[in-house]
C-alpha cells in the first residue's frame, strides 16, 4: 500500500492538523508541542476547545485502535478487513451520523495514507471502509490537508420515457392474431409444465438443503479458528517457584483480579529464572481446562514468543496501562469466548498457528494486534510463533 497524499506532516501532527479543523481551532497552537500519545493530543486539543471531554469506553477503544494500526501492509489489510466487518452494521465509528466525531476524525486521519494508494481492486474489497471514507471526507473541509480519495461509483441510468412508449406501442390485429396462437399452444404447455415443474420443485429442494447443509460447515469451521474462543486475559505473577518434581518446568501463582490467584504450570524454567517472573505482567489463555502437568495442578497458559529454533522464548508483556484481568481484544473480532475449550475439538492448535509477533514485536491474530485499554502486547522477538 502507497503512502500517498502526504503533506510533508507526519501522522501525530496530521491528527493535530484534522482535529483542529473539526473544532474550528488553530493547529499551529499544539504543532510545535507535538506528542506521540494519541490519547494526549486528543485529551489537550479538546479542553482547549472547550468542548467536553470524552473518555468513555467506546472513545477509547477507537484511539487504542488508532494507535496500534500497523504500518505493513500485510498487517495493515487484515485490520482494514476487520474494521470493514464493523462498519457493515453501521455508518459511522460513533454518534449518529449527522457529524462525524472526534474519534472519526483520529481513525481517519491514520487510515488515509494507507488508503490513498490502494488499487481500486482492493478498495472493491472493503466496501463499508471506502464508504465510511468517502462519507468523512465528504462531511470534514480537510482543506490540503488530506488528498481526496477518489471512489469508482455506480452510475445510475433512467429508462428514457420515449423507448417505455415505443414498447407500448403495438398493432391491435397483429395481438389478436398473436394471442389465438398462443391459446392453442397454452394447452399442451400446462400438461408438460405441470411434469416440469415437479422436477424442479424436488430438485430446487434438494439444491437448497445441500446448500444450507454447506454454508453451516463453513460457519462453524470459522467459528472454530477465530480467536474470540480464547480468553485472553492480563494477569501479574504474583510468586513463581521451581516444579517439585520436573526441572524444566515452573509453578506459578497469577493475579488476573479474581478474590483467588490462578495456579499455571509453564515450561520456562530453562528460559527465565522464578525471580525474573515474579512481579512480571503476562497475558495468559484462562478457559484451558485444568489438569495436572507432573501432579501440579495447572489453571491457565501462558502465552509466549519463541523464535524459529526455540532458543529464545519469553512470555508476551501487555503495556502497563493494561488493567489486571482485562480481556485482550480483536479489532473487528467479535464473539464470546467458551467457559471451557474442549481438547476434543483441538481448538487451541487450529488458532496458535495464527498467532505470531510482527516485524515490531506487535502480537497479532492474523495481522490484528492483541489489543487492550493500555496498548499492543508486545515482545522483544520480533516474527515470533506464539504458544
Amino acid at each position: 500500500m502507497a503512502a500517498n497524499g502526504s503533506t510533508g506532516l507526519n501522522r501525530e501532527q496530521k491528527i493535530v492538523s484534522a482535529l483542529c479543523k473539526h473544532l474550528s481551532l488553530d493547529p499551529k497552537i499544539f504543532l510545535g508541542d507535538v506528542v506521540n500519545d494519541i490519547k494526549s493530543l486528543y485529551s489537550n486539543i479538546l479542553k482547549s476547545s472547550g468542548a467536553p471531554l470524552d473518555d468513555n469506553d467506546e472513545v477509547l477503544k477507537w484511539i487504542t485502535f488508532a494507535e496500534g494500526f500497523p504500518l505493513d501492509s500485510k498487517s495493515c489489510f487484515g485490520v482494514l478487513n476487520g474494521l470493514n466487518d464493523d462498519l457493515a452494521q453501521k455508518s459511522v465509528l460513533l454518534g449518529n451520523g449527522l457529524k462525524p466525531s472526534a474519534a472519526d476524525i483520529i481513525v481517519f486521519s491514520v487510515l488515509h495514507p494507507f488508503l490513498i494508494g490502494l488499487p481500486n481492486e482492493d478498495k472493491e474489497k472493503l466496501p463499508h471502509v471506502m464508504r465510511w471514507m468517502d462519507y468523512i471526507q465528504s462531511k470534514e473541509d480537510f482543506g490540503e490537508l488530506f488528498e481526496k480519495i477518489l471512489l469508482k461509483k455506480a452510475k445510475f441510468e433512467p429508462q428514457l420515457e420515449g423507448a417505455k412508449n415505443t414498447a407500448k406501442v403495438v398493432d391491435s390485429d397483429v395481438k389478436k392474431t398473436t394471442q389465438n396462437t398462443k391459446n392453442a399452444d397454452k394447452l399442451e404447455a400446462n400438461l408438460n409444465t405441470k411434469k416440469s415443474d415437479t422436477e424442479k420443485k424436488v430438485n430446487k429442494e434438494a439444491t437448497q438443503e445441500k446448500k444450507k447443509a454447506s454454508e453451516t460447515e463453513v460457519v462453524e469451521k470459522d467459528k472454530e479458528v477465530s480467536v474470540s474462543l480464547l480468553n485472553i486475559q492480563v494477569g501479574l505473577i504474583r510468586k513463581a517457584q521451581k516444579h517439585p518434581s520436573a526441572d524444566s518446568l515452573l509453578v506459578e501463582e497469577i493475579d488476573i483480579g479474581d478474590a483467588k490467584l490462578r495456579q499455571v504450570v509453564s515450561g520456562l524454567a530453562k528460559y527465565c529464572s522464578p525471580d525474573e517472573l515474579t512481579n512480571r505482567r503476562v497475558v495468559l489463555i484462562t478457559n484451558v481446562k485444568p489438569g495436572k502437568l507432573r501432579d501440579v495442578i495447572s489453571e491457565g497458559l501462558v502465552l509466549c514468543a519463541s523464535n524459529e529454533d526455540h532458543t529464545l522464548v519469553e512470555p508476551l508483556l501487555p503495556p502497563e496501562g493494561a488493567k489486571l484481568g482485562e480481556r485482550v481484544s480483536f479489532a473487528g473480532i467479535d464473539g464470546k469466548p467458551e467457559d471451557v475449550l474442549n481438547p476434543k475439538k483441538k481448538q487451541l492448535e487450529k488458532i496458535t498457528p495464527h498467532l505470531l509477533t510482527d516485524d515490531k514485536g506487535v502480537a497479532t491474530f492474523k495481522g490484528i494486534p492483541f489489543m487492550t485499554s493500555g496498548g499492543p502486547c508486545t515482545s522483544s522477538i520480533p516474527k515470533a510463533s506464539i504458544k
